[in-house]
C-alpha cells in the first residue's frame, strides 16, 4: 500500500496537504496524520510510508531530529520538511540530514505536487517493479530456441534499459544475426517488439491502478512520460490518459447494463 505520513501540529496545514493530494494524481495515497512526534513515531514504526512530511517545529521535539531518527529506521525514506521559517540554516540542516524536500508555509499547490513528483515517482516505481518481478519465473536460455528465449527475457526484464546487443548476448548470438533472426521469426524488429511489450504492460497498470502516468511510464521501461505517451499513441491510436478513461467508462457502462438486466 502507498502511504504518506504527515507529522505536524498545524491542523490547518494538514488539511491543506490532504485536500491538495486528494484532488491530484496522488489521490490513491493513504494519508496518516499526527500532531506530535511521539504519535508520529508510533505510526512510523508500525508501517513504512512511501514518504514522510514533517514540520520543523513540533511541540514535543525538533522536526529535524525526528527526521534523522526516521532515516535510521528507513534509510531510503523520502522526507519533506515544512516550515514557516525562512532561514538558510534550516535549509542547510535539512539537506545535511538527507531530507529530499523543503517547503515553506503557506504551502503552494504547484510546489507540493512538484516535490511529490520528484520524491515519490522513483519510490513508487521501485516498489511496483519489485512486486511484479517477484511474480516472474527465473530466466533460463534455451539454446535450441534462442528467439523464444529472448522473448521470455524481454517479457521479464522489460522495465530495465534493454539493448539489442545485451539481449543477443543472453542467448549467445551475435547482434547482427540475432537482429535478422528476430525479425524473421516475429515479423517485428527488436525495438518494435520491445515497445509492444512495454505498452502491453503499461495497459495493465492503466486499467488496474490509479498510479500517475509518470510512474507507469517509468515502471514499463520508458525513459520519460513524453516518450511513453508518443509510443503508446503510435501503437494504440490514443494517449495513455484517454485509454484509462475509456476503459473505466466502458467498465461503468458494463456494470450499468448488468445491473439493469438483473
Amino acid at each position: 500500500m502507498s502511504e504518506l505520513l504527515i507529522v505536524d501540529n498545524d491542523k490547518q496545514c494538514r488539511r491543506e496537504v490532504c485536500a491538495i493530494i486528494q484532488e491530484s494524481k496522488y489521490s490513491f495515497l493513504s494519508i496518516y496524520e499526527s500532531s506530535t512526534a511521539h504519535r508520529g513515531m508510533l505510526l512510523l514504526k508500525q508501517s513504512k510510508p512511501s514518504a514522510l512530511m514533517i514540520d520543523i517545529s513540533l511541540p514535543d521535539t525538533d522536526g529535524i531530529a525526528f527526521g534523522k531518527i526516521a532515516l535510521q529506521l528507513y534509510p531510503d525514506l523520502p522526507i519533506i520538511v515544512m516550515t514557516q521559517l525562512k532561514m538558510f540554516e534550516l535549509v542547510q540542516s535539512s539537506i545535511n540530514a538527507g531530507f529530499l524536500g523543503y517547503l515553506l508555509k503557506p504551502l503552494s499547490k504547484n510546489e507540493l505536487i512538484e516535490t511529490l513528483d520528484r520524491v515519490l515517482i522513483p519510490v513508487l516505481s521501485k516498489s511496483i517493479n519489485q512486486v511484479m518481478k517477484s511474480n516472474e519465473e527465473p530466466f533460463t536460455a534455451d539454446l535450441k530456441n534462442p528467439i523464444g528465449s529472448a522473448i521470455q527475457y524481454m517479457q521479464i526484464y522489460y522495465s530495465e534499459p534493454l539493448t539489442l546487443k545485451g539481449v543477443a548476448d543472453k542467448v549467445y548470438l551475435s547482434p547482427s544475426y540475432f537482429s535478422k533472426l528476430f525479425k524473421e521469426e516475429t515479423g517485428m524488429t527488436f525495438v518494435e517488439y520491445l515497445s509492444f511489450v512495454r505498452v502491453q504492460k503499461a495497459k495493465s497498470l492503466l486499467r488496474m491502478s490509479t498510479l500517475p502516468i509518470e510512474v507507469i511510464a517509468n515502471n514499463a521501461g520508458f525513459a520519460n512520460s513524453g516518450y511513453f505517451a508518443t509510443t503508446f499513441k503510435k501503437l494504440t491510436g490514443i494517449t495513455p490518459s484517454d485509454y484509462r478513461e475509456q476503459f473505466h467508462l466502458e467498465a461503468e457502462q458494463g456494470l450499468t447494463i448488468s445491473a439493469g438486466g438483473v
